[in-house]
Order: C-alpha cells, then sequence, then structure tokens
C-alpha cells in the first residue's frame, strides 16, 4: 500500500448543490484515477481543501467504504480498496472459481495430520467420535495474494494417503475425482460475520479485528454421504457473495 496520497485533489465545489453530494462525486472520480491500496487524503485535509466539516467528509468516506470503494484501517488511514470477488451459489472449488477469473489459484499447506475426530467433527462428517480424520490447513491466494485461511477435514478410511498428498498447486476436488472417484455434488453452506483474530489476520495479510466472512460447508457424493467438512475464512474486503433469491408461488 502507498503510504502518501499519490495525486492532486480536484478544485473545489460549486454553488447552488449539497456539499456532501458533490464531494461523493468528486471522491469517486479521483480514486477512479488511483490504483488499489493508495492512500487516501485525511479527513482534515479534504476538510481544508474543500472548505467542509469534517463530519461531512467521515460520511461520504464511510458511504464509500460502505459501497466497498475504499477500506479504513485504523492507525493508517482510507485506502483504495482492492477489487472484490463476488462467489456465486454456483459450487465449485477455490481453484475452479479463481481459473473462471483468469487468476491463478495457490495453496500455502500449514498442516496435514491424521487425528481422531472431536464430537464437533465427527457429527459433521457424519461418523463416530474418535473416527481417523484427515485435517489441512491451508492459505489459499489468487495471483499470490491471501484470500482465505481454509480448515478441511475428510474422513480418513474413504482417502486413504490424502494426508501426504502435495495440495499445493491443485485443487482438492480435482484430486479427490481424480485418484479415489469421488465427485463433490451437493453442499450445505453457513455464512457468518466474524472478526479475525491477530493469527488469522496474520496468514490474510490484513490487520487483526478486521471483519471476514467465515464460510462453513459440508460437502456430499451423489449418494449423499459426506465428503468433506471446511471452514473457511475469507476477506470481506475482496470477497462478496451472491445468493440468487426467487420467490415461490404465492398460495
Amino acid at each position: 500500500m502507498s503510504e502518501a496520497p499519490k495525486a492532486a485533489l480536484p478544485p473545489g465545489l460549486a454553488h447552488g448543490r449539497p456539499k456532501g453530494e458533490q464531494l461523493q462525486e468528486i471522491l469517486e472520480a479521483y480514486i477512479a484515477s488511483l490504483s488499489p491500496g493508495d492512500l487516501l487524503p485525511s479527513e482534515r485535509a479534504l476538510s481544508n481543501h474543500y472548505g467542509v466539516a469534517r463530519m461531512t467528509v467521515r460520511q461520504e468516506i464511510e458511504r464509500l467504504a460502505a459501497k466497498g470503494i475504499v477500506s479504513r484501517m485504523h492507525g493508517r488511514g482510507t485506502f483504495v480498496a482492492e477489487p472484490k470477488f463476488v462467489q456465486s451459489a454456483r459450487l465449485t472449488s477455490f481453484s475452479e472459481d479463481m481459473r473462471a477469473r483468469g487468476m491463478t489459484p495457490g495453496s500455502s499447506v500449514l498442516e496435514r495430520s491424521m487425528l481422531p475426530a472431536n464430537e464437533f467433527v465427527a457429527s459433521h462428517l457424519e461418523v463416530d467420535t474418535d473416527t481417523p480424520v484427515v485435517k489441512i490447513d491451508r492459505v489459499r491466494s489468487a495471483d499470490g495474494e491471501p484470500m482465505a485461511f481454509e480448515r478441511a477435514y475428510l474422513p480418513s478410511a474413504r482417502f486413504p494417503g490424502l494426508e501426504t498428498e502435495d495440495l499445493a498447486g491443485g485443487s482438492l476436488y480435482e484430486l479427490l475425482r481424480e485418484r479415489w472417484g469421488v465427485v463433490v455434488e451437493s453442499a450445505d453452506q453457513i455464512v457468518t460475520g466474524v472478526a479475525l483474530s491477530a493469527d488469522e489476520a496474520e496468514l490474510l495479510g490484513t490487520t487483526e479485528h478486521q471483519p471476514a466472512f467465515l464460510i462453513q460447508r459440508t460437502t456430499r457424493d451423489a449418494g449423499g454421504l459426506v465428503i468433506e467438512y471446511v471452514r473457511s475464512l475469507y476477506r470481506t474486503d475482496r470477497y462478496d457473495i451472491q445468493i440468487p433469491l426467487k420467490r415461490g408461488d404465492r398460495p
């Protein structure tokens, strides 16, 4: 991120129109001339330059943040936001999703281990407690930038040797299909808003307490057997989730 504003601000406001409305238009045009990660002038600088109250500046910056145009970082300032990726309701792997966007997916494997399923994991995998499962922790990236932290659990008996596979480059779903003939057909997914811990933020290249999507997904094969339970943390400054809705027939 650039730590100093790169471009001169446009000239002042015109008479006869609401100042807040003009300021938002000016800021959106100004931001369009910058690059993702560039620093915006401070609220004080904007207030002095345009002759408006700092509260007016703050309100317009907050509106831009709500639109995803800028991101605010405590103690550092306001930056041009990185472009967001929209996850549709279509069931794809992270790698498939990124390739479809013309980006190169990547994974940094933090841990691969076999362990007995605790009650929580066993309930999601629909196996008995203490059943051996494979746990995989990965940081998922797009074009080298961290996007998500993912922790997956799979039943060991169904995927023998999975804990030794190289998962740094490819799609787990592709590996399951090619090596074990198991195809993901459906999933149940829950999305929750959370704040990142210091450790999670460090993994994702952002700051502590930043908002994130916690996505819990249970995938199944065509016969309804559970394949995987995965908990993923996605940066909300880089990711949106789109859910199409259709109204049913009225009674």
